[in-house]
């Protein structure tokens, strides 16, 4: 079926689909009034129809921070669409939980492209992520994930994998360049703590090498899964240690775990997170008294921060009935996603005369997007031939008074 079938098809199914809604309007009750106000946008009929996937974590190990991230990609199509959207092109982005299980991702992203001929794929975790690198560049589909790990931004061996903000790694070596430059006293020592996982086990490894080139000591791993619950056992060890630091690479809800073990045993050790350890979330579940001080990379905008690309967010939230009360960073970082994708279909659509847009088409697109300003929700992003991590720049943030605050710009490594 050629595009303008497809075209065709969709504009009759959405006839189809209104009138049914129409014929089922007449009980009055409150909650089919709701749902006519929130009905999905449809294509025009001679909108070019665009159709971008995305896996979830919704109910998984990763859920806590995947959950919020979910909500600010769907918001940002959804604003788009309100705004006016790209002229000519219809985003039909819809996404699946699949509960950060690796089989399921793979079903997942199997049905975008086989049953929704799918051109491009918004990702969540590093294992399925990196499982599906060489799939994904068989079948010529761009993959913008939400795992920063460095192993996916090397074109000549991921063609079609792309990140946003600054790996894992980079991340760390931000995390050591900043130990070294403030530690007063003798030769600074770290710890890891990580889950034993794709996710987990990403930076660790470079972690450990940069700390070696830079001169700060490496003192011991600390593997605590997503889903603990306690952490006892662990930070008694890491208690015997006794680390200058403790870099943690955990969503938020094992972050709280180790906070209150290291609370409850007395360690006082400074506890860095990684980006996804780091949030309004982890205030939440661990309380601000445990996470006062605590210290973490800043990959996006906190949602009560003064910045360009917050005055559209929060114009759309109003819309909603919301404010920025109701987000985090982690929406933020959805909702950048989302923006970025729009950007390459938007380069694609301009840059191709004929009636569809190709994966192969999406990821040159990708690949002009040349520092791509976000209005400071995150880092600018921009990619090439020969780079697919769209930066290597990340803020330092620190909890003060329950409340997040950066004290840094954006920075990178020394390396």
């Amino acid at each position: 079926m050629n595009i303008k079938s497809k075209r065709m098809l969709g504009f009759i199914v959405s006839l189809v689909l209104l009138m049914v809604l129409a014929a089922c309007g007449g009980g009055g009750n409150g909650d089919a009034d709701k749902a006519e106000g929130e009905k999905k946008a449809v294509a025009g009929e001679d909108d070019l129809v665009v159709k971008i996937g995305a896996l979830w974590d919704i109910t998984g190990g990763s859920g806590d921070t995947g959950t919020p991230y979910s909500e600010g990609q769907t918001a940002y199509f959804k604003h788009l669409q309100k705004d006016g959207g790209i002229d000519g092109v219809f985003i039909d982005h819809s996404g699946e939980d699949y509960g950060y299980e690796m089989s399921d991702a793979q079903r997942t992203y199997q049905s975008f492209r086989d049953r929704d001929n799918a051109v491009g794929i918004l990702g969540w975790g590093t294992g399925d992520t990196e499982a599906m690198r060489e799939q994904v560049a068989a079948d010529e589909i761009p993959y913008i994930s939400a795992s920063y790990s460095e192993a996916l931004n090397n074109p000549e061996e991921n063609p079609y994998n792309f990140f946003i903000a600054a790996s894992y790694s980079d991340q760390g070596r931000v995390v050591l360049d900043w130990i070294k430059e403030n530690h007063e006293g003798d030769k600074p020592t770290f710890a890891l703590v990580y889950g034993d996982n794709g996710f987990g086990r990403s930076p660790i490894e470079d972690i450990k090498t940069y700390s070696e080139e830079i001169g700060v000591e490496h003192v011991g791993d600390f593997i605590i899964e997503l889903d603990a619950t306690e952490a006892q056992s662990q930070m008694l060890n890491m208690q015997k240690k006794a680390p200058d630091y403790v870099i943690v690479q955990e969503t938020w809800g094992a972050t709280a775990v180790a906070l209150r073990e290291a609370q409850t045993l007395g360690i006082d050790s400074q506890f860095i997170g990684l980006n996804q350890a780091v949030g309004e979330g982890l205030i939440e579940q661990a309380g601000a008294e445990v996470t006062e001080g605590f210290i973490g990379t800043l990959t996006h905008a906190l949602p009560y921060e003064d910045v360009e690309g917050m005055k559209e967010y929060k114009a759309y939230l109003e819309s909603e009935g919301k404010s920025i009360e109701d987000i985090n960073m982690q929406h933020v970082a959805g909702w950048v996603s989302g923006k970025v994708m729009a950007e390459g279909v938007r380069i694609a659509a301009e840059n191709t005369d004929a009636d569809e847009i190709t994966g192969a088409d999406l990821k040159a697109a990708l690949e002009t997007m040349g520092d791509f300003d976000l209005g400071g929700l995150a880092a600018n992003v921009g990619f090439d031939e020969k780079d697919h991590a769209g930066t290597d720049e990340v803020r330092l943030g620190k909890v003060v008074d329950g409340k997040w605050e950066e004290f840094t710009d954006y920075i990178s490594a020394d390396k």
